[in-house]
């Protein structure tokens, strides 16, 4: 490894537990099937760092091993950390991992109920954890690098479709030259291990990664942040079977060659920028409403599963038809789940139906260390949006955080909002929102362009 960088920055690292207590749902892998945890398969962290410079200027990057994120769990985290250290709310990410088999913060109708009070006390830890960090900050060096991990994930949304094979990796060194902290970005949804165990907490693969990094590097703590995962898993044949340890140690290896190889990263100064973007949506019409409600009420009262999959069930997951593998295999009572989803979304969309307005309001979120930027989101973006902030964007070094700081679901690009996908017309649904149009992306990838210039030197 390199053995010194060019300047000092204070650098602090911190991990606390977050496994819920027994009655807390898992989130995630269908409607109202109520997956209290029963088994541990590992536990789940919020794991922190905390960087500042000479100045007195830091951020604070903190992975939460949970599902979705939402706006009031982070600005609790950000209230709480920012009284007890120096560091500004704008400048701390809460960036979620997005596993499967972990509880959910954000809202998902019929799947998965937010535990109020567990929540509360996640909030808190996770903003412990982060003053922990700040508290055992320490001089450190810092080093910057990349690999590409190809051939092991895939565009589930569109056939031969983009994915982003960056692995971005920070590393920090004691004065001593011993790393001691590793932070890594990559992008793709955790469904390695969710349907062996749905019953099982678990981080998924990148809590194996996490793992096997510490391991191969005594006295390093490490995170995981998650990206651009929208459209993107790893190949089906890794998911659920005998080879689904495989993207662990494809990431592992990937991120401990980047390590390895990271080159001195001079901290001159540290800033942080959020701000609001709005994004136009479209006003659920009456008919789209009015058919689901009918739909689902008629097959409530009479138990028909006859054509289930060509109505209101067509997109109602990412693969419809297999759907009932989670009900014991069971059609009828998966067609019975989405007939009282469909019940219960038309219930929650048609307050307000009228008044609401044909946008939405998100936050986006950039940070600089020296030469490297954080760009960070609260949605789930498709690959090829996230390529386009990476095309434009002239810094070679650009971590692509989503799932960070809330929650608004899928955010699709134009392909797919015109062919109607599950993350087109069900993520909306389940998240209480109204659909976003094509032009959303794009207004996407221009706030995190503009988040991002905010904060160039």
């Amino acid at each position: 490894m390199n053995a010194r960088a060019t300047s000092n920055p204070t650098v602090g690292v911190a991990r606390r537990c977050l496994t819920p207590p027994p009655g807390v749902e898992l989130a995630g892998l269908g409607y109202y099937l109520n997956r209290t945890w029963e088994r541990v398969r590992d536990d789940l962290n919020a794991t922190a760092i905390v960087i500042t410079d000479g100045a007195g200027s830091g951020v604070a990057l903190v992975a939460v091993d949970l599902m979705y994120n939402d706006a009031t769990f982070t600005r609790v985290v950000r209230e709480q950390a920012s009284a007890r250290t120096s560091l500004r709310p704008e400048a701390i990410c809460v960036n979620f991992s997005h596993s499967h088999n972990a509880p959910t913060a954000g809202l998902i109708i019929g799947g998965g109920q937010r535990d109020e009070s567990y929540l509360a006390f996640a909030a808190q830890l996770v903003a412990e954890t982060i003053v922990d960090a700040w508290r055992g900050r320490q001089p450190a060096r810092l080093f910057t690098g990349k690999s590409e991990l190809a051939g092991m994930t895939f565009n589930r949304a569109r056939e031969n479709g983009p994915v982003d094979t960056r692995v971005s990796v920070l590393r920090a060194d004691r004065l001593d030259g011993k790393p001691f902290a590793a932070v890594v970005n990559f992008h793709s949804h955790c469904t390695a291990h969710m349907e062996v165990d749905l019953r099982a907490v678990s981080r998924d693969w990148p809590g194996e990664a996490v793992d096997q990094i510490e391991n191969a590097l005594p006295g390093v703590t490490a995170l995981y942040l998650q990206g651009t995962a929208g459209d993107v898993n790893f190949r089906r044949e890794l998911n659920g079977t005998e080879r689904r340890f495989e993207p662990a140690r494809a990431l592992t290896r990937a991120a401990l060659d980047a390590i390895a190889n990271a080159q001195p990263l001079e901290v001159a100064s540290i800033d942080a920028h959020t701000r609001s973007v709005i994004l136009p949506t479209r006003r659920w019409t009456r008919e789209e409403i009015d058919r689901d409600r009918a739909e689902g009420l008629y097959r409530l009262a009479t138990g028909d599963t006859t054509g289930w999959l060509e109505g209101i069930a067509r997109v109602c997951v990412n693969q419809p038809e297999r759907l009932p593998l989670r009900y014991d295999g069971d059609v009828a009572k998966a067609a019975a789940a989405v007939a009282r989803f469909a019940v219960e979304w038309t219930d929650a969309i048609l307050e307000g139906w009228e008044r609401r307005a044909e946008t939405l309001t998100t936050e986006v979120q950039a940070l600089r260390i020296g030469d490297v930027f954080f760009c960070a989101h609260q949605a789930e973006l498709f690959t090829s949006l996230g390529l386009e902030v990476r095309r434009q964007w002239p810094a070679s070094d650009l971590f692509m955080l989503g799932y960070s700081n809330g929650s608004i679901g899928y955010l699709p690009d134009a392909h797919d909002i015109t062919r109607g996908s599950y993350a087109a017309l069900q993520s909306p649904k389940f998240t209480g929102q109204f659909p976003f149009t094509s032009e959303a992306g794009v207004g996407m990838v221009n706030g995190l362009l503009t988040a991002l210039e905010q904060v160039k030197k």
